[in-house]
């Protein structure tokens, strides 16, 4: 008899351990995962709903950065002071084939003739010639200086030549003065040009109007 009941209950343990478990139990453990994966579907839509604002913040603060600063108004500059134009007058004389021009302006009364200062040259009365239209202006002539370039002809026309150039220089400088009546009362050609020309050679003749001799004798 003891026997029997020995065997029983190792039957009824054997029986407990291959019964398998109530479904409650797994019931159990199927719930927290369906709870589980409510939340996750509920949390996307809220996380996107947070983001949303976070993106557009920084966009309107950029706008407000770029805007342009206003121009300020540019001062005017004050214009530069004007420097006096210096008096020049350029003035042309002509005797037969002589031409000569004679610039004046502001100097220290220095008188050149084709680079060359007035006293360098050796005729003396070529620089009687040339200086004679400054005796009749006074002490005015130290305040101007005169360059004349002479071409064409020969000594004394380009003397003449340079004489009529400085006097009209003379009377366009010194405006003032009336300069060109006194020339004229004193001598015509210093202010008026000479027209007359050397007659040109014919033939027959070894001149303008001499003519070859012929001997029959």
């Amino acid at each position: 008899m003891m026997v029997n009941e020995e065997d029983k209950k190792a039957k009824k343990k054997t029986a407990k351990a291959k019964v398998p478990k109530p479904r409650e139990k797994e019931v159990k453990h199927e719930a927290p995962k369906a709870e589980v994966k409510e939340e996750k579907t509920e949390a996307k839509p809220e996380a996107k709903a947070e983001h949303v604002p976070k993106t557009e913040a920084p966009k309107a603060e950029k706008i407000e950065a770029v805007k342009p600063p206003e121009a300020k108004p540019k001062k005017k500059k004050a214009a530069p002071a004007k420097k006096k134009a210096k008096k020049v007058f350029v003035v042309r004389g002509k005797r037969k084939e002589s031409v000569a021009r004679a610039t004046i302006q502001e100097g220290k009364g220095l008188i050149r003739i084709n680079r060359i200062a007035l006293e360098a040259l050796n005729n003396r009365y070529m620089k009687e010639i040339i200086r004679e239209p400054l005796r009749y202006v006074g002490p005015e002539v130290n305040s101007v200086d005169i360059s004349v370039s002479v071409c064409g002809g020969g000594a004394m026309g380009q003397a003449q030549a340079a004489r009529t150039a400085i006097a009209n220089a003379l009377v366009a400088y010194f405006d003032t003065m009336n300069l060109k009546d006194k020339f004229i009362d004193i001598d015509r050609t210093l202010i008026i040009e000479d027209t007359r020309r050397v007659e040109t050679k014919k033939f027959r003749g070894p001149k303008a109007r001499a003519r070859f001799q012929k001997s029959y004798r």
